[in-house]
């Protein structure tokens, strides 16, 4: 039987890879996003404003038809047009702040309590949400990047709390926030200088990766911060 797979914010430069990679598995692919679908697409694509619940849920209902056996979440916003990220308290905006809040905690949220019913019920589902290791407290050295982090220390614990309770009723589950590595994308482009070339992972490389975590995860991880290498991360 052919893996179906679910990916939530599937124009991002990992969501898209993700649905590549598992395309040439000959996989079942299913993308929601708020863009329109390419051109050249070969998936089941669901384009969702990311306002209207009713919108959303029918999107998710709809995906949920081809019966995925693991779901990645890969939206989140570290810059924009309005904000790069903070070096220091004294740039902190709170309104910049509440939109990262909103970017990457509450859509996943909203995303993750349409999928409830499904999660609960399906046996052995993998979900993969793509956090990031800043929004580790314990590994937090350098400081700076103040929304990132808070809603990324956020996201995580929205994860574990979710594992927690879709644990009580389906102890198959394996639900994890998951870093994907330093990627070639928009989102780290400006800080690629930075990044040795050696660690800086194309998408594809990235969607590699982030399968096999999804392949090897278990159910006694859920609720885990995972490295890119399917590593325990700390909170």
């Amino acid at each position: 039987m052919s893996q179906s797979v679910l990916i939530i914010g599937g124009s991002s430069g990992i969501g898209l890879a993700l649905a590549e990679h598992y395309q040439r598995l000959s996989g079942v692919v299913s993308v929601i996003s708020r863009q329109s679908a390419p051109s050249h697409n070969r998936w089941h694509w669901f384009e969702d404003s990311f306002n209207d619940n009713a919108r959303s849920a029918d999107c998710v209902q709809r995906a949920l038809q081809q019966q995925p056996d693991t779901i990645f979440i890969c939206n989140g916003v570290l810059h924009d047009i309005n904000a790069m990220p903070e070096k220091t308290i004294r740039q902190l905006n709170t309104d910049i702040l509440l939109q990262r809040l909103h970017s990457n905690v509450a859509v996943p949220a909203h995303y993750l309590q349409l999928l409830f019913s499904y999660i609960s019920k399906k046996p052995n589902i993998k979900l993969l949400v793509l956090s990031a290791k800043v929004g580790s407290i314990t590994d937090n050295a350098l400081g700076g990047w103040y929304s990132y982090r808070i809603s990324k220390a956020a996201l995580n614990m929205l994860v574990k709390n979710y594992s927690i309770e879709v644990g009580r009723l389906n102890i198959s589950a394996a639900i994890v926030s998951v870093h994907p590595g330093t990627t070639d994308t928009a989102l780290s482009a400006p800080f690629q200088k930075n990044v040795p070339p050696t660690q800086l992972q194309t998408t594809l490389s990235t969607a590699a990766r982030m399968a096999q975590v999804a392949q090897l995860v278990q159910p006694e991880q859920s609720g885990a911060l995972l490295n890119w290498d399917g590593s325990e991360l700390p909170f």
